[in-house]
Formats: C-alpha cells, sequence, structure tokens
C-alpha cells in the first residue's frame, strides 16, 4: 500500500535535521569593487556587497574553516561571516577552484567571542557516493542575503551534466551534479 508512504513524504518534519545542521551554517557578505564600461560615461568603478551561504567544516589551532562557493568570494575586498546568533567576524580566503566553484575561507578563533562558540559547530559530511534519486532533501543557507532559511525538496536525479561557462575565462566548463527540486537560490 503506497498510501502510507505518500502521506508520511508528503507531512515530513524535518526540524531535527535543522535543528541539529542550523549551528555549521553561516551567512557570508562580501564586499567587491566593479568596474563598468559605458559608451557615455567610460570606464567607472564602484563599491557592491554580495551575500551567500557556508559550512563550518573544520578548524586548525587558530583557525575555523568555512566551505563556499567560488562566486561567493571571488575579487572580494572584504569579507564577513555571520554564526548562528548573528555575530559577525571577518574572514579571508583560505584557498579557491574557481573550476569547481568553491573556496575555503578561514575565521581568526581569536576574533570569535566565547559566546558564539559555544554556539556553533562544525557539520557532518555525508557520502554523495551513496545518493538516490527520491531521497529527501534539506537545503539551510543564507537565501538573498536576508538571513538564514530552510526548504526541503527530493533528489530528483543524479549525474545530471550541465555545461557553464567560466566567468573570467570564457570557458564553458562541463560538471556533473545532482538535481533538486527545493527552491534553491542560483
Amino acid at each position: 500500500d503506497f498510501g502510507d508512504v505518500i502521506t508520511t513524504a508528503a507531512y515530513m518534519d524535518v526540524s531535527a535535521i535543522v535543528k541539529k545542521a542550523m549551528p555549521s551554517v553561516v551567512a557570508i557578505t562580501n564586499k567587491q569593487v566593479y568596474q563598468s564600461n559605458s559608451w557615455f560615461f567610460g570606464p567607472t568603478q564602484y563599491e557592491g556587497q554580495s551575500s551567500g551561504s557556508g559550512i563550518i567544516i573544520g578548524q586548525n589551532d587558530t583557525e575555523l574553516l568555512v566551505v563556499t562557493n567560488n562566486h561567493v568570494v571571488e575579487d572580494s575586498t572584504e569579507l564577513k561571516v555571520t554564526f548562528i546568533d548573528n555575530n559577525t567576524v571577518d574572514a579571508a580566503i583560505k584557498g579557491t577552484d574557481s573550476e569547481s566553484d568553491l573556496a575555503v575561507i578561514a575565521i581568526q578563533k581569536k576574533d570569535i567571542p566565547e559566546s558564539t562558540l559555544a554556539e556553533i559547530s562544525i557539520a557532518a559530511i555525508g557520502d554523495s557516493d551513496t545518493l538516490e534519486a527520491g531521497q529527501g532533501v534539506v537545503a539551510i543557507g543564507n537565501a538573498l542575503g536576508y538571513g538564514q532559511s530552510t526548504t526541503v525538496g527530493y533528489i530528483s536525479a543524479l549525474n545530471r551534466e550541465v555545461q557553464t561557462k567560466d566567468s573570467s575565462s570564457g570557458q564553458v566548463i562541463t560538471r556533473n551534479m545532482i538535481q533538486v527540486d527545493a527552491a534553491i537560490n542560483p
């Protein structure tokens, strides 16, 4: 009987998952200098701000390490990380890989208040090789820079081939992605 399975899936409560994962999710803000070239005004520069999400993935003796997307931190002049308790601290880029759109940023532990250290945690990372189409997905992030939010959905497909163009080189990059139907900001 599929009735019970469908009813259970439609009313799945993910609050326990969110409660466990949220302390490892951070909001990232990035100040950048943009250049534009207008036919009327000529070349101009202006400062803008972008935002994104990150996940606390580790630490060493002096730093807390956060993984994010490269496009979130690319060309930054100033990076800030906001934790679950709304404390904000400075961060620095540790390493980037534009081809896979990944970056690691570091926050000095000495800059993080003790009260914040007590609230945050390092994420438990799973194994994407064990995923199956139809499994549930919970996405937690800093949607459109408005703070932490949660959305749910399902894995629609595995190894979906997607082609993108690198913004700096113009080179076409082919990636195999996990397709989900959860509402996630591009």
